[in-house]
């Protein structure tokens, strides 16, 4: 399946990162990655029902709306991608097997199977790599700049894997980082009631991760990233994002 991007509407193929708050003082910068489940016209939905991508195989439900509001609080930019992690995903190595999924959980993902190099290239040309760039040419002006910087990035996960039940509200995976995660959910943990665990429900795989390593190891930044259950911030709940958000900002600060 090779898109005809140029006969697309524009706003069907959008620039492949939104940038908030770009002027941020924080020392924070955010990413988020699967903050969209955009899929362009001409991918025919991968051959998956519109139900389909309403799923956490297509996004990270809610994980946008708190990297907003985190952005707001903390004056913090924010990277968020614009496309569906089932095109490409934008946390994983090019050379992993789930940068283009042909199986996400339990669903199999038609339009992926069997694709030519041609259609890969595309992908990693209009999308992965701009957004990468973005973000690499900021850290490295800060760097530049001698401006402390941490990174974060905002994930959610599904309360229920593939049958399996996830206790935990929230999870902060880390690998080199170690400080900085256990003071952040040392900080969440405040809150009476909040499951907060280290390295759950994933952890950081150089082999299946982009941002923690990449962006920030490699350069020798704080790097975390932050999984939230995907019940308590889904649009169902109200203020669900902004109570999230809220709680990050406070233990960040802190």
């Amino acid at each position: 399946m090779s898109p005809a991007v140029h006969s697309q509407p524009e706003a069907d193929w959008p620039p492949p990162v939104e940038i908030l708050n770009e002027s941020g003082a924080s020392d924070i910068v955010l990413i988020c990655e699967h903050a969209s489940n955009h899929i362009p016209a001409s991918f025919e939905r991968l051959g998956l029902a519109p139900s389909e991508l309403q799923r956490h195989i297509a996004w990270d439900i809610g994980a946008a709306e708190v990297a907003r509001e985190l952005s707001r609080q903390l004056d913090a930019i924010c990277f968020l991608g614009t496309y569906s992690r089932l095109i490409i995903d934008l946390n994983r190595p090019l050379d992993s097997t789930t940068s283009i999924p042909v199986r996400s959980e339990s669903t199999d993902v038609p339009g992926n199977i069997g694709i030519a190099p041609e259609d890969r290239d595309r992908r990693v040309s209009l999308i992965f790599n701009p957004f990468q760039d973005h973000v690499a040419r900021h850290l490295d002006a800060r760097t530049s700049q001698g401006r402390k910087t941490r990174l974060v990035a905002i994930h959610s996960f599904t309360p229920v894997f593939l049958g399996a039940r996830r206790p935990w509200h929230a999870g902060v995976l880390f690998n080199r980082s170690r400080e900085f995660a256990q003071n952040l959910i040392q900080g969440l943990g405040r809150e009476a009631g909040l499951i907060v665990g280290a390295n759950v429900p994933y952890v950081i795989d150089r082999q299946e991760d982009y941002a923690v390593p990449v962006h920030g190891e490699d350069r020798g930044l704080p790097a975390i990233l932050i999984e939230i259950r995907q019940d308590l911030i889904s649009p169902d709940v109200l203020e669900g994002h902004s109570l999230w958000a809220t709680r990050l900002a406070r233990a960040l600060r802190s």
